[in-house]
């Protein structure tokens, strides 16, 4: 997401320094900067004239502004522009101006001189707080959902079910979209995107771990930005080193995504560990990946009753996507929701291992081929959770399946009694 910043700055030297600065920002987008009280406040009215989505999401003051006095203009801009986060710059950052520019209505104080890693911090901070703000008063469709972007976690109800292909494949239908996508690799002992994506690189979520502040610089310098235009945060290349993750360490990771992009889709594994269960807890989207066979289903059956003991989240609150599934299958959709009492999607996802075969062997999904009834099933269902700009607008989605009739029927025979009797323990 976009930050547009406008800085109001008396000395021109310091203007300068602002812009400098902000430019390094990732995602930033600076104005010019405005010399003065009246001509700051001018700029903001006739852009909330326009359109209240016309307004930069930050405003920074400098202390050397006027003819206003700086904690009088932050006052002012606050009060008429309540959806404008606003930023003090001074060179005394002590308790007593921090406390009069909080009662002022400022959003971050920044010292002088300026650094990079505070003016980020709390540029992020109040953009976010501004999107916030603009998201309850109901401006703007492009504001990310939640507290920043929107983000989906996807989960195996067992090993070789497909979750990691399903979340490779939501977030390349999502950046095909144009959203703006990061992909999390948080199967920290087994993380396999790198080797679907045909991607080796350096650095991992480990080396965020013991990061208190995860700056933009920081994590830029963490992610790797793909051909495909994914953002991708890969698991540590040495399985050891996923213990460095805990559950502070996923969720400040987690809200350092959400500040800076739209979607982020997380490969959170078949083990429940306390980084992908906050992950799961997180999560705008929980979806559970499932193949519709006895032993996947009651695997599926005891994930979700484990998250609901440790109120990581409810059944209900989880979304079941069945993988490798035809109409011939005996143990249907249908059968799969009452089992496990989760929500269901519309779109299965056919059982067509060749078409995948070639692309997998080479470590390249995303050069799967549009006519892949798998990837129009896995695309439609991206539409299906929101992860879309505009649902049906990525590369030729397949309509989804009936949710109901004969097609979802449940046959009586073979494992569905199995399984019914399952149900009961």
């Amino acid at each position: 997401m976009t930050t547009r910043i406008l800085p109001a700055a008396g000395d021109p030297d310091a203007a300068r320094s602002i812009v400098a600065l902000l430019s390094q920002l990732p995602d930033a987008e600076p104005a010019a900067p405005v010399p003065d009280s009246t001509a700051l406040l001018d700029t903001l009215g006739r852009l909330a004239a326009d359109s209240l989505d016309e307004l930069p999401e930050v405003v920074l003051v400098h202390e050397r502004i006027g003819p206003v006095p700086a904690l009088e203009l932050v006052r002012e801009v606050a009060l008429r522009f309540p959806a404008v986060g606003v930023v003090l710059i001074s060179s005394d950052a002590g308790p007593a101006l921090f406390s009069a520019a909080m009662d002022s209505g400022a959003r971050g104080l920044i010292g002088l001189p300026l650094g990079y890693e505070e003016l980020a911090a709390r540029v992020q901070a109040a953009a976010q707080w501004s999107a916030g703000v603009r998201r309850h008063l109901g401006r703007g469709p492009e504001v990310p959902a939640g507290p920043g972007g929107r983000v989906v976690t996807v989960t195996g109800a067992k090993g070789g079910v497909g979750a990691t292909f399903t979340a490779v494949q939501f977030a390349l239908a999502a950046a095909a979209a144009g959203r703006r996508t990061a992909l999390v690799d948080l199967d920290l002992q087994a993380g396999d995107v790198g080797s679907y994506l045909d991607v080796q690189f350096r650095r991992s979520i480990a080396d965020l771990a013991g990061i208190q502040d995860i700056s933009p610089r920081v994590l830029q310098d963490a992610v790797y930005e793909d051909r495909t235009g994914l953002a991708l945060l890969l698991a540590p290349a040495e399985g050891e080193r996923g213990e460095e993750v805990d559950e502070r360490a996923a969720r400040h990771v987690i809200g350092a995504l959400r500040a800076r992009y739209e979607i982020v889709v997380i490969d959170c594994g078949t083990q429940v560990t306390g980084a992908n269960a906050t992950a799961v807890e997180l999560a705008d989207v929980a979806v559970m990946v499932t193949t519709p066979d006895v032993v996947c289903v009651r695997a599926a059956k005891r994930m979700v009753r484990m998250w609901e003991r440790l109120q990581v989240r409810k059944a209900e609150d989880t979304t079941m996507v069945v993988n490798r599934w035809s109409k011939h299958t005996e143990i249907q959709p249908s059968l799969i929701e009452k089992i496990t009492k989760t929500r269901p999607t519309r779109t299965p996802v056919p059982a067509a291992f060749k078409e995948l075969q070639a692309v997998v062997d080479a470590g390249r999904v995303q050069d799967l081929d549009n006519r892949s009834t798998v990837k129009q099933a896995l695309w439609t269902l991206a539409a299906e959770l929101g992860l879309l700009a505009a649902p049906g607008d990525a590369t030729a989605p397949a309509p989804a399946p009936a949710a109901g009739g004969s097609a979802l029927a449940v046959r009586a025979a073979g494992p569905v009694a199995r399984l019914r009797r399952g149900r009961e323990g």
